[in-house]
């Protein structure tokens, strides 16, 4: 681990869930509610990125001589993640019930509110360009960029305080993952503090949050972040 992230105790991989039921059926799908049900799974494709993402991720822990025993796997309870993470589980066998996969509710998928959950996915550039024009405001009875940034600043502080020395894979949504990603980057150009929460606390502004469309993951992909 470089000095730019000695402040973390683990290293970081994301992945997105695969392609879902809601991304065939062009749904947003975004409540806690909505999103836990069996029928928004994934599809039969998502299952195959799922598997291939796993693979994937077994040969980048093998290039880097990383034990199995020292990888967990964190997800969010919807239920389009929870079945990616448990492909990814089947794949490194890793029992699912098991000390190293946790569910997390704060990895969940951002909810953009009544007006837009069940809706097209047609509607997601509306809520983007709000983004961008301001992170701080959320799309009507849903969550801002900040809103959803709070929350992943609280599970990368429960993942470092209960792991230590281990490869963590993160299973989550596109944008949660995208906002973590901006706020991670961000954090390893902060000088002067050491402490975690204190760098994010330092990232969390309008002109860097604005920018999370930039980090944008297909379905299935795997990505290393830090």
């Amino acid at each position: 681990m470089d000095k730019t992230t000695s402040f973390l105790q683990n290293r970081y991989w994301i992945l997105r869930h695969g392609k879902s039921i809601p991304n065939e059926k062009g749904l947003i799908v975004s409540s806690l509610e909505n999103g836990t049900r069996p029928e928004y799974q994934l599809a039969p494709d998502g299952v195959n990125q799922a598997q291939l993402a796993g693979e994937l991720f077994l040969k980048e822990l093998n290039q880097n001589n990383i034990a199995i025993e020292n990888v967990r796997i964190c997800y969010s309870p919807f239920s389009r993640t929870t079945h990616t993470a448990k492909v990814v589980a089947s794949v490194l066998n890793l029992p699912f019930d098991g000390p190293q996969c946790k569910v997390m509710e704060d990895l969940r998928e951002r909810y953009f509110g009544p007006t837009f959950e069940l809706m097209s996915h047609e509607k997601y550039p509306e809520i983007w360009a709000l983004d961008e024009k301001d992170p701080f405001i959320p799309p009507e009875g849903g969550e801002s960029v900040n809103d959803v940034a709070s929350r992943l600043a609280v599970a990368m502080a429960t993942m470092e305080s209960e792991f230590q020395g281990c490869s963590i894979l993160v299973v989550s949504h596109g944008d949660p993952l995208q906002i973590l990603q901006t706020i991670l980057n961000a954090t390893k150009q902060v000088n002067g503090c050491e402490e975690f929460s204190s760098r994010i606390q330092a990232v969390r502004v309008p002109t860097i949050l604005s920018q999370h469309r930039k980090f944008a993951l297909e379905t299935g992909e795997l990505r290393r972040v830090i």
